[in-house]
């Protein structure tokens, strides 16, 4: 049974700063995943009129994300 959990991140006013040095589109062709310098993952959502909205930004890594692939069941 597979069990998703949504991340949750919370910040003030200003967002961390996200130095991307990866990027993979996901298979559905809506969402982009990018890595940063500063050890992040972040989600986006790209539309059908190719707008970028930011969706989710998850942190843990404690080095530079320089390499995303994507996960096979």
């Amino acid at each position: 049974m597979k069990v998703s959990v949504p991340a949750v991140a919370v910040w003030g006013k200003t967002a961390p700063s996200h130095s991307i040095t990866a990027i993979m589109i996901a298979d559905d062709q809506q969402t982009i995943v990018t890595g940063s310098q500063e050890g992040q993952i972040c989600l986006w959502d790209l539309s059908s009129d190719l707008k970028i909205s930011s969706k989710e930004i998850l942190f843990g890594h404690t080095a530079s994300v320089t390499c995303l692939a994507k996960a096979r069941e």
